[in-house]
């Protein structure tokens, strides 16, 4: 009862106190809603799946496995089992097939091989993939005109192709990593597959194209009628795994996979940032809220209203906005959701075929830390309010003091001591993983201790600008002492936009210093002329070499490999030439004895793994094949050219598509006669180092995208506590106006208000940006400089200006087109 009496009057409260719900409202709204889409996002990295497309037709499938295992041991005799994907496809002996041909209850079973190519049809339409005609039943797919490839220059194309204008007995160009060719279209398939081109060759042309003697990439297996194959016996002591259902589509669409892996992380961290941005932004909204209403509180307190009472219904209040703020937000988040996934497709983060995983979790988890977020902040920011006595509430609330809560300031010292804490320990990271979520929580932790020392900070900083506010006459004068006087709400007002400039900075400028440092390292090891690609089959890097006037080739391909669970971003070079190519600034060893058992280790990969010049690492290549390498040379442009550095002859056979990129020496060869003859090769581009440079910096938008959510959630912070501070002056603004102030004066007296506010939150938001970001580029890069490009710098800052100054202007216009007479009596 008492319960229902409590909401009852919160209800009531509320209708008399639309401007601070409809505060609380959107803030919470957007809450929700932004917990709601990362919830969505990490939903669909754990538990998303895709549908088999190409091994539709093959009930059990029997593929490589797709991970890299580790045992860990502990100390109180447990064992913990943990596995990583690997960045290729895992390959399996083709003797498999007839040890699953002999297994019971299988009827058949189609071993296939599956290879990427490139027509003139799939540059336009998407990726293509190769098979042999002799898989075909893996869909199944069936002939509609012509009939199957029996010579080796023969080619099936799909039904995609054949409406697009392929024709049989038309030759067909094609591009695969043995080098450019042209088939004969020999017959067209009823079927096309709904995100990928298909091309089927004579089966013994598809193995050599494949490039993986004695291995395939699948095999299907067909039970007998009625019957369920057992695969036990044929599969043990073999890597290889048994796949069905939705798991078949796993092992066809290895992307999907390794979006799944990126979505956990990107969710993760984004719903955990979100979720601390979140309560931050309520808490401040709430107690600038309670600020607002210390008047009322100090009249229940003179009419004895008990602390535990005024405490009851500003928490009812809270949990009746969260929730109301909290269901429409949800519903918002899911659509915010579908928009993230849309962009992610659309800047090749995430396949077509991963579909968005809905479900009511996520919303209701938005919902419960909504109101939980509200609910706390609410009875913190009525702690104080309901504990003075009677006697001194109605003077408190006429003139606030200026003392700042013992447990405030020491919560807002520990904040600082978590920041320092935060910020040493982010100095001494040097991976992306692991300095990617702490960069934006030092940024957060540093403005919570500007937060909870607001007021602190709020009287320092104007007693520091009184000299020349005090200059600009009337409007300067009124500035300082409004100032002055109400610190606390100047420290709400400081807060929002404090974390609006320390985020984006800290967002925006750790990828300008991680891009600028690798292109810094790039551009300095470049020493080629030329650089070919995107995808240059060995074939053209050998007639280049043969090329007068041409001095060096180096092939170059990048992929990812693993030592133990630890994932590295690896190249392949050929070795022959490359001092004359590029230039890794060896510092120990030398590239000269690089070869098929050896690698060269940058020193910021060779500290973590422990090792130096003639020390062994046993690594898993892209696609599980574990090997053991001898380290050769150490260097230090591991940002620029990779963690490590391998023989080109010991990757190109465990990659996807051994197709890469060809950096080239060659000074009196003109550019036009090098792309000539690099015009014999299909979507080859012939780039200068400058070229080759830009288009080699890694793209960001996907970060820029997800964070961008968070910047919009600050942004709307600002305009809602500038709207909030604002409108509760009226009758402040009335009181200028009934001695004398014009409405222009008004004006510029909180114009000036505003401005500083902006020169103390850009003064500290910039300072956590630069205190965060010079410790990330010392963990990062080795360098303690920061790249904050001036341009960009002002360009954040001018649209927080704008935003500021208006949210202050258009309620103030609002309230001055009262009569001045009106708005006191209205808020009396």
């Amino acid at each position: 009862m008492e319960l229902m009496a409590v909401l009852t009057l919160a209800l009531k409260t509320l209708r008399h106190r639309k401007a601070a719900f409809a505060g609380a409202f959107v803030t919470l709204l957007c809450a929700a809603a932004l917990v709601t889409a990362c919830g969505m996002l990490l939903e669909t990295g754990l538990r998303g799946r895709v549908a088999p497309e190409r091994y539709a037709g093959a009930p059990v499938l029997v593929a490589g496995d797709q991970y890299v295992h580790q045992t860990i041991h502990k100390s109180n005799g447990k064992t913990k089992h943990k596995a990583k994907p690997i960045a290729e496809r895992a390959w399996i002996p083709a003797s498999l097939t007839q040890r699953l041909r002999r297994s019971p209850g299988v009827r058949e079973v189609v071993a296939e091989v599956t290879f990427p190519v490139s027509t003139p049809v799939s540059a336009k339409t998407g990726p293509a993939q190769g098979h042999g005609w002799d898989s075909a039943a893996l869909t199944p797919f069936t002939l509609a005109s012509g009939h199957a490839p029996k010579a080796a220059d023969e080619v099936v194309v799909d039904a995609r192709s054949g409406a697009s204008g392929a024709r049989v007995g038309a030759r067909l160009p094609v591009l695969t990593s043995a080098g450019p060719a042209t088939y004969r279209v020999s017959g067209i398939t009823r079927q096309a597959l709904p995100s990928q081109d298909t091309l089927f060759f004579a089966p013994a042309e598809a193995r050599r194209l494949a490039g993986r003697p004695g291995q395939v990439s699948a095999i299907g297996v067909f039970p007998k009628t009625g019957e369920r194959p057992d695969l036990t016996a044929a599969l043990r002591g073999t890597k290889a795994l048994e796949y069905t259902g939705d798991d078949r589509g796993a092992v066809e669409f290895l992307d999907a996979e390794q979006a799944r892996v990126k979505l956990i992380s990107l969710g993760g961290a984004l719903g955990g940032t979100s979720l601390l941005v979140a309560v931050l932004v309520v808490a401040g909204t709430f107690a600038l809220s309670v600020q607002q209403r210390q008047r009322e509180i100090a009249l229940l307190r003179a009419v004895a209203a008990t602390p535990k009472q005024l405490r009851r219904l500003l928490a009812g209040e809270a949990l009746v906005t969260a929730v109301a703020a909290g269901l429409l937000g949800s519903a918002v988040g899911i659509g915010l959701g579908f928009w993230l996934r849309s962009r992610f497709v659309a800047l090749g983060a995430v396949p077509e075929h991963l579909p968005l995983v809905v479900s009511p979790f996520p919303a209701f988890a938005a919902l419960l830390a909504t109101a939980l977020a509200a609910w706390a902040a609410a009875r913190l920011s009525a702690r104080r309010a309901a504990r003075v006595r009677p006697v001194e509430a109605l003077g408190e609330a006429a003139l606030p003091t200026a003392r700042l809560p013992w447990v405030r300031l020491v919560a807002g010292l520990l904040a600082t001591a978590a920041g320092v804490t935060l910020t040493l320990v982010l100095s001494t990271l040097s991976t992306e993983a692991a300095s990617g979520p702490v960069v934006l929580l030092t940024a957060l932790v540093w403005t919570i201790a500007v937060s909870l020392l607001g007021p602190l900070l709020a009287r320092a900083a104007v007693a520091l600008l009184a000299l020349p506010l005090r200059a600009s006459r009337v409007g300067g004068h009124l500035a300082a002492a409004n100032l002055r006087a109400g610190s606390r709400r100047l420290a709400s007002i400081v807060t929002p936009l404090c974390l609006l400039t320390a985020l984006t900075c800290t967002i925006l400028f750790s990828q300008t210093t991680m891009s600028h440092a690798a292109q810094r390292e790039a551009t300095s090891g470049n020493h080629a002329d030329y650089v070919l690609g995107p995808r240059v089959p060995t074939s053209l890097a050998k007639s280049l070499r043969d090329r007068p006037g041409v001095e060096a080739v180096t092939e170059v391909l990048h992929t990812s490999v693993r030592v133990g669970l630890t994932k590295y971003g690896a190249q392949a070079v050929t070795p022959a030439g490359l001092d004359r190519t590029t230039d890794l600034d060896v510092v120990a060893g030398s590239l000269r004895h690089l070869g098929t058992d050896s690698m060269a280790v940058s020193e910021n990969a060779a500290d973590r793994l422990g090792v130096s010049v003639g020390d062994t690492v046993h690594l898993t290549l892209g696609d599980g094949t574990p090997t053991t390498l001898k380290v050769a040379a150490l260097y230090t442009r591991g940002l620029g050219y990779g963690d490590l550095t391998l023989s080109h002859a010991t990757v190109a056979p465990h990659v996807d598509n051994p197709m890469g990129t060809l950096f080239v020496t060659a000074p009196d060869l003109p550019r036009a006669e090098l792309s000539k003859l690099a015009s014999a090769v299909p979507g080859v581009t012939v780039m200068d180092r400058a070229e080759a440079v830009a288009a080699s910096t890694p793209n960001a938008e996907v970060n820029y995208v997800a964070m961008g959510l968070i910047i919009a959630f600050s942004a709307i912070a600002v305009i809602n506590t500038l709207s909030m501070s604002t409108s509760d002056r009226s009758r402040e603004l009335a009181l200028l106006r009934l001695v004398g102030t014009t409405r222009r004066q008004v004006l510029r007296v909180l114009r000036l208000e505003t401005i500083t506010a902006l020169v103390i939150a850009t003064t500290l938001g910039t300072g956590i940006a630069f205190l965060t970001l010079t410790a990330f580029a010392t963990g990062m890069t080795g360098s303690s400089t920061p790249h904050i490009p001036p341009l960009t710098y002002l360009a954040v800052l001018a649209p927080t200006a704008a935003l500021a100054l208006a949210a202050t202007a258009l309620p103030a216009r609002l309230a001055l087109r009262q009569h001045p007479a009106e708005a006191i009596g209205t808020r009396e």
